[in-house]
């Protein structure tokens, strides 16, 4: 896909971070946007602020990981919007910093409700319409370096994006063997300077902090907090999909850590351990 001008696109986790800065970077491209976010004040604002540079501009509240919610907003995109050629499943969320054992079932069933599902629930209603328009297309998921390799930190994030990985390299398979019309692209950033580390705002039941988890969010915000822009993370999306590319990175300089885990597979003896650099 060569240019973006009036193409559909929806971004979900579109009123703040990646998914504001992916939905900037293709109204900048003349894309005609389908926004959604559970916050329906931000996503109002991300709204009109998109939308005041002039782009074409829809969106819809959501909670990707309540199935029906998806099938609406495809819905809304085919109907009202005359079709859909690029979907970003790029709603997600973080846990508090527990160790394995530690997390409840409401810890995991959240985070992989988000992160894991609706990824699941883009593809399961969006893939099949788009395959019967038989226009050209894009999925893009949006993973983590988090999905890539074996960390020392938020174990139910990191499942949920190891997950996404292995959907979307599935996803891209199968859309091969079919031999369609649309590609694939799994989104593997690093530290972006975005609001996940308070992303349990909009949780059920949000939890109460210890002191302990409140110093270790405020050092992981703190880390993100120098991260890359999200804007730049929208013009790698947009690059990745016009060259065809799988997987997206936004610090390759951190391959080395990938390798490393790599390697250990193959070693056999033990998983590597990872921290990652604050820029």
């Amino acid at each position: 896909m060569e240019s973006f001008e009036n193409k559909v696109v929806v971004v979900t986790g579109a009123a703040s971070g990646i998914g504001k800065g992916i939905a900037e970077s293709f109204a900048a491209a003349g894309a005609q946007l389908l926004l959604s976010d559970i916050e329906p004040a931000a996503l109002k604002q991300a709204h009109e602020a998109i939308a005041a540079g002039g782009a074409k501009v829809a969106s819809l509240v959501a909670d990707v990981a309540v199935k029906k919610d998806v099938e609406a907003l495809a819905s809304y995109a085919f109907d009202e919007l005359g079709g859909c050629h690029i979907v970003c499943n790029n709603a997600g969320v973080a846990e508090n910093n527990l160790k394995t054992w530690e997390l409840t079932s409401e810890d995991w069933n959240w985070v992989l409700g988000v992160n894991l599902n609706g990824v699941v629930n883009g593809v399961s209603c969006f893939v099949p319409k788009m395959l019967a328009a038989g226009e050209a297309g894009h999925i893009v998921n949006t993973a983590s370096i988090g999905g890539l390799i074996a960390g020392l930190a938020l174990p139910a994030y990191s499942v949920s994006k190891h997950a996404v990985v292995a959907l979307s390299e599935c996803l891209y398979n199968d859309l091969r063997k079919e031999q369609t019309a649309i590609g694939v692209s799994v989104l593997c950033p690093g530290w972006i300077n975005t609001g996940i580390g308070e992303s349990d705002r909009n949780r059920p039941n949000r939890p109460d902090l210890t002191p302990e988890l409140e110093r270790s969010r405020e050092a992981f915000k703190q880390s993100i907090s120098a991260g890359m822009d999200p804007i730049e993370v929208g013009r790698i999306v947009l690059d990745g999909i016009k060259e065809k590319r799988f997987y997206l990175f936004t610090h390759p300089q951190w391959n080395g850590v990938i390798k490393d885990r790599f390697d250990a597979i193959m070693d056999g003896e033990k998983p590597a351990s990872t921290y990652l650099p604050r820029s």
